[in-house]
């Protein structure tokens, strides 16, 4: 059977009316594609704790699920800060060339401008504007980096690495200019 790994697609936040609909903070470039009704969801990191979608629907820019055995506000309220998952196939990949999920970059080997190893990715870090990868340094430390184009431009999943644009004091250690 072919490995699967599990892939956070949405956090649960608010209750929307009183009959257990729940609104979604999607954490998925692909929801039509996450979100279906019939589909199953689980709780991340609890594929025992899993619910079938009823119907889904926008309320603005917002995602508004119905999940089975949910039926009323409290039901809903009970699940909030649940961040929700489905197994995919190890080897899939998202429908667009330019976007990995985390578990694909999740130790990779990190190169400098100059293709010199300087690290390796430990995290993918979600905020509402951009991502950052952290990443665990050779030398000592870790560092943050906007997980962008213009600084990281390639990425290669074949050979097990990305690359980081040149960019003056990319991978400083911010203390040492503060001691300075």
């Amino acid at each position: 059977m072919a490995r699967t790994v599990e892939v956070v697609v949405g956090v649960i936040g608010r209750p929307h009316g009183i009959r257990g609909e729940l609104g979604i903070d999607v954490r998925t470039d692909e929801p039509a594609n996450r979100f279906v009704v019939g589909g199953q969801l689980h709780a991340e990191g609890a594929p025992h704790r899993h619910w079938r979608i009823e119907a889904t629907r926008w309320h603005g820019d917002r995602l508004l699920l119905r999940l089975e055995g949910i039926g009323d506000r409290t039901a809903a309220e009970q699940l909030k800060g649940t961040r929700l998952a489905v197994s995919v196939p190890a080897s899939q990949r998202p429908d667009d060339e330019a976007e990995w999920y985390d578990h694909q970059l999740v130790d990779l080997v990190v190169l400098d401008h100059t293709r010199a190893r300087v690290g390796t990715v430990v995290e993918v870090v979600h905020l509402p504007a951009h991502d950052l990868l952290r990443l665990a340094l050779d030398a000592g430390g870790e560092r943050l980096v906007p997980f962008a184009t213009a600084v990281v431009p390639e990425v290669d999943l074949a050979s097990g690495a990305l690359t980081l644009a040149d960019l003056p004091g990319l991978l400083d250690d911010p203390d040492d200019e503060d001691r300075a």
